[in-house]
C-alpha cells in the first residue's frame, strides 16, 4: 500500500504531538502529588501514592523531552495498569463508574510509545536513539 505525502509527513509529527500532550497532562498528576500544585497535599514519602507521583512527574518530564521514551513509557504503562487494578477496579467493574478510564487510556497510549518511539520531535530522535 502506497503512503501519501500527508501520511508520511504528518504521522511522525503527530506521534510527537501525542507524546508531548499526553506527557504534560500526565505530569500534572505528579505535580499535584509531589509539589502540591495546582492543589493537593503531598502523600507520605515512599508511600505508594508518593512513588506514583515521582514516576508521574519525572517520567512525564522525560516523555515531554522525548528522552528514553521506550523504557520510560514501558514503566509508566505498568504504573497505569497497576493504578487501575489497585485503585479503580475494586470500586466497580465499569471504568466509567470507577474513575479508571484515564488510567486505562494512559496505559495503552504509553504502551504504544514503547512500540512506536517518541516521533521525530524527540531528543531520542535527535540523538539517534530511535529505531
Amino acid at each position: 500500500m502506497k503512503t501519501t505525502s500527508l501520511e508520511s509527513v504528518w504521522s511522525p509529527r503527530l506521534l510527537s504531538v501525542l507524546r508531548i500532550i499526553a506527557a504534560l497532562i500526565f505530569m500534572a498528576h505528579g505535580t499535584q502529588k509531589i509539589l502540591g500544585f495546582p492543589t493537593g497535599a503531598s502523600p507520605e514519602m515512599f508511600s505508594l501514592p508518593w512513588i506514583a507521583g515521582v514516576l508521574e512527574l519525572f517520567g512525564g518530564a522525560l516523555l515531554v523531552l522525548g528522552l528514553f521514551v521506550r523504557p520510560v513509557a514501558f514503566v509508566l504503562s505498568g504504573l497505569m495498569a497497576s493504578a487501575y487494578w489497585i485503585a479503580h477496579a475494586p470500586k466497580s467493574v465499569f471504568p466509567a463508574l470507577n474513575g479508571g478510564d484515564a488510567a486505562i487510556l494512559y496505559c495503552f497510549v504509553f504502551l504504544y510509545f514503547v512500540a512506536a518511539g517518541g516521533g521525530v520531535w524527540s531528543l531520542d530522535n535527535l540523538l539517534g536513539k530511535s529505531r
